[in-house]
């Protein structure tokens, strides 16, 4: 090929190019020290959450007045892939899905339309509406976290020190958020008792008021005495218990104390929203959160010594125990990943050395350092950081990115065999195979297009597989094409012997296998076809999978009540679940979280919605196989010894999060035929063995007392609806009358009943209410109480009630299998509904189809280029038909590697088949392109497709070698290993195949007589 030669120009300007590795390799070392790292890769969690309240409403009210409107709205709302929605009396909570082709840029203009769409509607809501709370910081994580215990403190002096220490930590440059969480609120409760109320003729709500006004905080005036300003400052504000306890109060010519209607005690929110605890201590948590593009080991080293500093200067008897500390958990996990990249290295090293010889496989040896040198440092210009998808990848590039080198270092010394110069060899390279070593290249990065060009959730969190691997192999053709021959001029001798016509054993074992395939060209090819029939029949039997729980040593339990229990009953409960942990050998220490979920502290983490019935116990244990052991015994205890609670031990998970694997949706208008047909549909998933612990996420009544008020009599006596369910309502939950100013804290004056009136519902009937000229009324006189139930929460997706049958595996099958054998019993239970009624499926197989779904659509443009770079690089359609062909019979391989193994088929094992198609159309393109290139030098037509083969033979089989092999150290690994064994099965069989059945293909499409 005559013009420009990339490595002529290299040869010839030697100081310049030396000078270009050297700057390569300084840079590349000082972008891997300073590159960021992650456990995970990040990835844009599109969920808003807004909560409304709307005091005194029915759940039924809650959900036509205040649920329903905000989902109606946010149906205008163009990203929007669909709402769901969690609604109890007087409070609603409104999850806003967003599109998984939401752009993570998108998000802050999105969150602030959603703000203003509400606005919008803040007429429409009834006038006791509480308002609007948003939270669009749902995906915000807390990689540290850390619980602060006490022994002889009180919960008000340890939160003190807390704050101080929250002070610290966000003085550091690197802090992100940092919030206090498992405090429990001061308050003054003034417990009345109604009957001493009613005695005296007091009015509660007059008692309220009269606090009120003495505690209020009012503008006194300003006296301007002459030369000066003087304030003027009115006292009588409370300023603690004593001092309400010491109030009079006035009714008609009569004074009482505060105290002789009413218990006045200061203490502690009961009963409390949320509670924290480690190790079965109350505690108060601190969650750390860190900068965005900040180093995460870097800040856990300032963290750590902030935390030493504070427990150093802590009283005696405040504690301070690291919780989550995922600086030590990427370090480690970078650590491994490290090793992993290590031992490619070696073994890629290993079969370069033992392939090419000591020089030549130094040659190429040298070529990796600078290829991962470069890589690193776009890595670090783009913002990538080393976590799990990039190193992995970088592990999987390894094998791939020495192709080119050995390719074009085995041209060179098969040109010094012949006799030419070492310059004249290593130049020889760009002539003949530089333009289809780029092709192939380039079409195994499209192989990779998928991953970059899926929108989904999945396809976010292993973006960066992408753009590191198309990266490094660009680079590495570079690296072939530009330093390698000078390298290779350097190290390799003046001459070598010419072994061509001294073939060994395997040489001519692959001769005989070549000549055979090619005089049986058509049996060769209906064989090989058969083969991939057969593979095809045999996916049937390969496990299906999204992504593989992940392998941290943490355990999670989630625990549910039914819907009307009290937080009391859930801490009375965990604490009896707890009492199995102590002593365990496989548990380390455990937090737990009494009416709410742990923080975000990893991406993937799935925060629950809080509520009095619920609470998580995160549990660190040793290792991978302590785990594993204590789930066993725990899910064992849970089952025996906890009935009617909901406790669902699980692993954390990769990627996005799912919770149990097995899930099905129902939803319907009526929620009590929708009740029934879910407890059918929950009968029939529990027909399958394989399936355990299946619960509905709503679905028990709450009872109820209903109080009829007489209004006639009512009127008669100078009540009203109004006054009558304040009364009720400071009582039994408790009315905020003012607050006491002490410091920087605000502590609520509550006024509620007394012990024995809030916990007894036969003292409805005793109610005493205080009437309009001070005689005191029987609540029964004016009221009949009937009892019955109604649905303490309702759960909706897309403005329609919807219940979720959900269940977890007991056996090693995968979801989709599960979901495949229930598939006709589902279908015949979805037809027999009644109109308005549909049953889908969601968990894992939904999750999965909804990541894959954008990787078929982007499939056919993967297709296209891959296409339109062989058509380029054969200039033939018969030619690049034979390319082309060879493609999918990888799959031969995926399918052999998958069933003996027992690894399943995930996202992340997709697409490294649909890589498969890239790397064994490379081999193709210059296989074929060496036949052509020997047909155009003279040699007949079954001549040049034998020796095309038989010269390309060991560098196909080198760099098969070496991206297979380089694929070992991550196999072991949970997450990468179905991956690993599809493309090692795929790029061994795949190889076979191009130096087998590529020469019967190509001697069938161009009709090459069969030799004599």
């Amino acid at each position: 090929m005559k013009g420009f030669n990339l490595s002529d120009w290299a040869l010839n300007h030697r100081s310049f190019v030396w000078f270009l590795m050297i700057v390569s390799l300084v840079a590349g070392a000082l972008a891997y020290v300073s590159i960021g790292r992650e456990e995970d890769p990040n990835f844009a969690i599109k969920t808003m959450i807004i909560s409304a309240s709307l005091p005194g409403a029915s759940v039924d009210e809650t959900l036509t007045q205040v649920t329903d409107r905000i989902e109606k709205k946010l149906k205008d709302l163009d990203a929007l892939d669909f709402t769901r929605s969690v609604t109890r009396p007087g409070q609603s909570i409104v999850y806003v899905e967003l599109l998984p082709t939401t752009k993570a840029r998108d998000l802050p203009r999105i969150w602030e339309k959603v703000r203003n769409m509400m606005a919008d509607i803040r007429p429409d809501f009834p006038a006791e509406f509480a308002g609007f709370q948003f939270n669009d910081d749902f995906g915000d994580v807390f990689g540290n976290i850390f619980a602060f215990t006490s022994d002889g403190f009180t919960p008000r002096e340890l939160r003190d020190h807390v704050r101080q220490v929250q002070r610290a930590v966000q003085a550091l440059p690197d802090a992100g958020k940092v919030t206090i969480f498992g405090t429990r609120d001061e308050v003054v409760y003034l417990e009345f008792s109604t009957e001493r109320l009613a005695a005296l003729g007091l009015n509660e709500q007059q008692v309220q008021a009269s606090l009120a006004a003495q505690n209020a905080i009012l503008p006194s005036g300003v006296i301007d005495a002459g030369p000066e300003r003087v304030l003027v400052r009115v006292g009588g504000q409370f300023t603690g218990a004593q001092s309400l306890r010491d109030v009079n109060l006035r009714v008609g010519d009569r004074f009482f104390r505060l105290s002789d209607v009413a218990d006045i005690k200061r203490g502690y929110e009961d009963p409390p929203s949320e509670l924290f605890r480690y190790d079965g201590q109350p505690a108060i948590g601190l969650a750390v959160g860190m900068r965005k593009g900040a180093n995460i080991i870097d800040f856990g080293k300032e963290l750590t010594a902030v935390m030493a500093q504070a427990q150093a200067e802590m009283p005696i008897g405040i504690h301070i125990h690291q919780v989550a500390d995922q600086p030590h958990v990427v370090e480690d996990a970078v650590g491994h990943f490290l090793r992993a990249l290590m031992e490619a290295v070696v073994i890629v090293l290993a079969v370069s050395f033992v392939s090419l010889g000591l020089r030549a496989g130094l040659v190429v040896t040298l070529t990796i350092p600078l290829v991962l040198a470069i890589t690193f440092v776009v890595m670090d210009y783009t913002g990538f950081t080393l976590q799990r998808i990039s190193l992995g990848a970088l592990i999987i590039a390894l094998g791939l990115l020495v192709d080119d080198a050995m390719i074009a270092i085995e041209t060179m010394i098969t040109r010094l065999e012949k006799g030419d110069s070492r310059t004249k060899a290593a130049s020889y390279a760009w002539t003949s195979i530089a333009f289809p070593m780029l092709s192939g290249t380039l079409v195994t990065v499209a192989g990779f297009i998928p991953i970059g060009l899926n929108n989904s959730a999945a396809g976010e969190f292993t973006f960066s597989l992408f753009v590191v691997i198309a990266v490094s192999l660009l680079v590495s053709w570079i690296v072939a094409v530009l330093f390698a021959p000078l390298i290779g001029v350097t190290m390799l001798p003046r001459s070598m012997p010419d072994h061509s016509h001294e073939p060994g054993r395997l040489r001519r074992g692959f001769h005989g296998i070549l000549r055979l395939a090619m005089r049986f060209r058509w049996a060769t090819i209906v064989l090989t076809l058969a083969v991939f029939g057969l593979s095809v029949y045999g996916m049937k039997f390969v496990e299906q999978q999204f992504f593989p729980s992940s392998d941290r040593p943490e355990l999670i339990v989630d625990v549910t009540l039914p819907q009307n229990a009290s937080i009391a009953d859930t801490q009375a409960q965990m604490d009896r679940f707890e009492g199995y942990l102590k002593g365990d050998k496989n548990v380390l220490f455990w937090s737990s979280y009494v009416g709410r979920g742990a923080p975000r502290f990893i991406l993937s983490y799935d925060v629950p919605t809080p509520g009095p019935n619920m609470g998580q116990i995160v549990i660190q244990t040793p290792g991978v196989e302590a785990r594993n052991a204590l789930r066993a015994r725990l899910t064992k205890i849970a089952e025996d010894e906890f009935p009617g609670v909901d406790m669902f031990i699980k692993l954390l998970e990769i990627g996005p999060p799912v919770g149990r694997p097995v899930q099905y949706r129902i939803s319907g208008p009526d929620i009590a035929r929708l009740r029934d047909h879910a407890r059918d549909l929950a009968a029939l998933v529990a027909t399958d063995s394989r399936l355990v612990n299946i619960v509905m996420d709503w679905n028990e009544p709450a009872r109820v007392v209903r109080v009829d008020i007489l209004q006639d009599k009512a009127r008669q006596l100078g009540l009203t609806s109004k006054d009558i369910s304040g009364a009720l309502n400071a009582i039994y939950d408790g009315q905020s009358v003012t607050q006491l100013r002490d410091g920087t804290y605000m502590v609520n004056i509550v006024a509620r009943g007394n012990a024995a009136a809030r916990s007894s519902v036969e003292g409805l009937y005793n109610l005493q209410l205080g009437g309009s000229g001070g005689a005191a009324i029987p609540l029964s006189s004016v009221a009949v109480f009937h009892y019955d139930t109604e649905q303490p929460v309702i759960h909706q997706r897309n403005r329609m009630p919807t219940i979720t049958v959900k269940a977890a595996i007991a056996s090693k099958d995968q979801p989709a299998t599960i979901v495949s054998a229930l598939a006709e019993k589902i279908a015949d239970f979805n037809a027999r509904l009644p109109f308005g009624y549909k049953v889908e499926v969601g968990g894992t197989v939904e999750s999965s189809a909804k990541s894959q779904a954008p990787i078929a659509a982007v499939v056919p443009l993967m297709l296209l280029i891959m296409v339109t770079l062989v058509m380029m690089q054969m200039q033939g359609f018969r030619r690049s038909l034979v390319v082309l062909l060879v493609a999918p019979l990888g799959l031969i391989g995926v399918v052999a590697a998958l069933l003996p193994s027992g690894a399943p088929l995930g996202f992340v094992a997709i697409l490294g088949v649909l890589a498969l198609v890239g790397i064994l159309i490379r081999n193709s393109i210059i296989l074929v392109s060496e036949i052509e290139a020997l047909r155009e030098a003279g040699q007949p037509a079954w001549e040049a497709v034998f020796n095309a083969c038989d010269s390309r033979a060991r560098p196909i089989l080198l760099t098969a070698a070496a991206a297979s092999l380089a694929l070992i150290p991550i196999s072991r690994q949970i997450f990468w290993g179905p991956m690993a064994y599809a493309m090692m099965g795929g790029i061994i069989a795949g190889t076979v195949i191009t130096l087998v059945f590529v020469p019967a293909l190509y001697l069938a499409v161009f009709r090459v007589k069969r030799e004599a």
